[in-house]
């Protein structure tokens, strides 16, 4: 190539990434001004609009206070339209969602704990479904609603077998089929908390519960199985109620609001679940069944991120390579502790070097992740 025409087509490749960058740099400034901003402190939950046009919505956070914080998006009745748990101290987290027109309330929960400092905020427009255009996303939200339902009914007799050991009176047994009746709901468990209700009767542990509520569910069972080795009246009614409230979870799956961003946020969200509770050894504290559930989470987020791929891959190639790799590093760390049985081995056998290796794995994968939802609703 000449000299001449070398620097023609520099200053020609000059001007066109100049004018790309312009062209981002509007886009970046045109989303900038159109998200939510809100600033999370110890105190406060500041939200820089309380009103906006439904469809796709950006929530860009910034935790200005000295404890971690969660922001929740509430619809009536506390039902959960998106969150963002584990924003550390002095860090910002962007949330991508598709809210339809209505009333609602946006929490940001300093410490992870309580109901929240909420603030009061109208989503504006037809009240028509926010669903997106492009067709692979419509087959994907179809395909996880299946999902989600084929998780459900699966766990209903699963744990029918386990209340049905519990109103044996069989000890050894009810433990055995305690992890196994946990697989599918941990493999959605976004979709179960989304209905606001179920997921407090069912999945609260002993520390997280509020003010007056009663301990009832899975955790409640755990603490008499493992530390006090117990099973009395008390603990076969609760296994009761466990199976009625899972088949009103089983039944609600049709009216959940699922979307393409809801699965991408979901699939952050069950990351956040294995962060915040499998990795530390708080979730199954008494069981040690941690490994079993940090399973289910990751399977839950590997199958929303498969379905959303199609279109993630061609907006964002790159995105979805790291996410390849990082949900097979994950997967090959797991499978170190798969058992004979079908298993995984007691979280308390697992060394403080270990644990760390597999947090990092969790951290790894879980940034990626974060950016799942935008990509697919990328212009």
């Amino acid at each position: 190539m000449s000299a001449r025409r070398s620097t023609a087509a520099t200053l020609l490749t000059l001007a066109v990434a100049t004018a790309a960058l312009a062209g981002c740099s509007k886009k970046d400034d045109k989303a900038a001004a159109d998200a939510v901003k809100v600033n999370a402190t110890d105190t406060a939950c500041e939200v820089s609009k309380t009103s906006f046009p439904a469809g796709h919505v950006v929530l860009d956070i910034a935790n200005k206070g000295a404890k971690v914080t969660e922001v929740y998006v509430y619809a009536e009745g506390d039902k959960i339209v998106t969150e963002r748990e584990n924003i550390g101290p002095g860090t910002k987290a962007s949330i991508t969602a598709e809210i339809k027109a209505g009333s609602y309330e946006i929490a940001c929960k300093p410490g992870m704990v309580g109901d929240g400092i909420r603030q009061k905020i109208t989503v504006t427009g037809d009240g028509g479904s926010a669903a997106p255009a492009d067709p692979r996303l419509t087959a994907a939200v179809t395909a996880y609603r299946t999902y989600v339902q084929e998780q459900a009914d699966a766990t209903i007799p699963a744990v029918e077998a386990f209340a049905a050991a519990i109103n044996a009176g069989d000890l050894e047994k009810a433990k055995s089929l305690y992890a196994p009746s946990r697989t599918g709901w941990e493999r959605t468990e976004p979709v179960a908390e989304s209905f606001g209700d179920i997921d407090p009767k069912t999945d609260a542990r002993e520390d997280g519960l509020e003010p007056g509520q009663e301990w009832t569910g899975w955790h409640k069972l755990e603490k008499s199985l493992w530390a006090d080795a117990t099973i009395g009246d008390a603990e076969k009614k609760l296994a009761d109620q466990l199976v009625a409230d899972l088949k009103d979870w089983q039944k609600k799956i049709p009216e959940a609001e699922i979307t393409a961003t809801s699965m991408a946020n979901g699939a952050k969200e069950l990351l956040d679940e294995v962060a915040t509770g499998k990795v530390t050894g708080e979730e199954e504290r008494y069981s040690h069944t941690d490994l079993a559930d940090f399973a289910g989470n990751v399977e839950g987020a590997k199958k929303a991120y498969e379905l959303l791929k199609p279109v993630a891959a061609e907006k964002d190639a790159e995105l979805a390579k790291t996410l390849d790799s990082e949900f097979a590093a994950i997967e090959t760390l797991l499978a170190k502790y798969k058992q004979a049985d079908g298993g995984y081995l007691a979280y308390d056998k697992v060394a403080e070097p270990e644990r760390k290796t597999l947090s990092d794995a969790v951290n790894s994968l879980a940034e990626p992740l974060s950016k799942l939802a935008a990509a697919v609703v990328a212009k």
